[in-house]
């Protein structure tokens, strides 16, 4: 399941907001943030953006995701240990289903899951300020 988003996040706006400079390889790296649809790493990022510039350096890249993650433009996932991953924070709230198989990421949202996880953090005394889900698998084998 893709993002539900009706407008791409404005990462360059957010970015000269909090004072940083915007060059052209910041610019280059926000395009691929703003068009992408999977959960990149960062030598993701720095391979999709090298094919258009071959200057940006891989510590830009990593520079410009910790400034967008500082400012709560991105989300950081480290998926069953693996590299940092990337996606926007923009959008409704969901989970992932990771294939350990072939990586991809699978975004997914249950209803029945939200309410089961409020049911218990309220049988316990809690209120949930902020939880994650991922699940790990491997596509059935059996008929579906």
């Amino acid at each position: 399941m893709k993002h539900a988003l009706n407008q791409k996040p404005d990462y360059e706006k957010e970015l000269r907001k909090a004072g940083v400079r915007i060059t052209r390889p910041r610019r280059i790296i926000l395009d691929i943030l703003t068009s992408t649809e999977d959960h990149p790493d960062a030598m993701k990022i720095f391979h999709r953006a090298i094919e258009i510039d071959d200057s940006i350096s891989l510590s830009t890249v990593y520079r410009t995701m910790n400034l967008l993650e500082e400012m709560g433009a991105i989300h950081r996932h480290a998926f069953n240990g693996g590299p940092s991953r990337f996606e926007q924070a923009h959008g409704e709230h969901h989970d992932h289903l990771i294939d350990i198989d072939t990586g991809d990421v699978i975004e997914f949202q249950s209803d029945k899951i939200e309410k089961l996880q409020e049911e218990i953090a309220r049988a316990l005394g809690y209120d949930i300020i902020h939880h994650r889900l991922e699940l790990y698998g491997r596509k059935s084998k059996r008929p579906e």
